[in-house]
């Protein structure tokens, strides 16, 4: 599998954020919410103010999944990339999902 390496400069804030916020135990969440509990839909959106910052870059009705979406069907266009390599990227055991990624680049120049 290959892997997608993070750009040089999110190094130094993301290693900022591991050496301040980050628990002792292997198993730690890298990012969590004020009770040290992992992040999940329900209080996401309020505890990094999704919303304010949808407005600031102003592109209205962006929902933190187009994200992943973005990066999955960016991730399927590397040269190499293998539905195997999507799969694990995308953290599934049916390809179904990672198809449509594949398929969505076919339909563009």
């Amino acid at each position: 599998m290959r892997t997608v390496a993070l750009p040089k400069a999110a190094l130094p804030m993301l290693k900022q954020h591991i050496s301040g916020y980050l628990g002792e135990a292997p198993e730690a969440f890298v990012f969590t919410g004020e009770s040290g509990r992992n992040l999940w839909h329900g209080n996401f959106n309020k505890l990094v103010k999704w919303p304010e910052a949808v407005a600031a870059v102003g592109v209205a009705g962006l929902h933190f999944h187009n994200l992943r979406h973005t990066g999955n069907t960016l991730a399927s266009r590397t040269p190499g990339a293998s539905l195997r390599d999507i799969m694990a990227r995308m953290g599934h055991d049916n390809p179904r999902a990672a198809l449509i990624y594949q398929h969505a680049n076919q339909r563009e120049p």
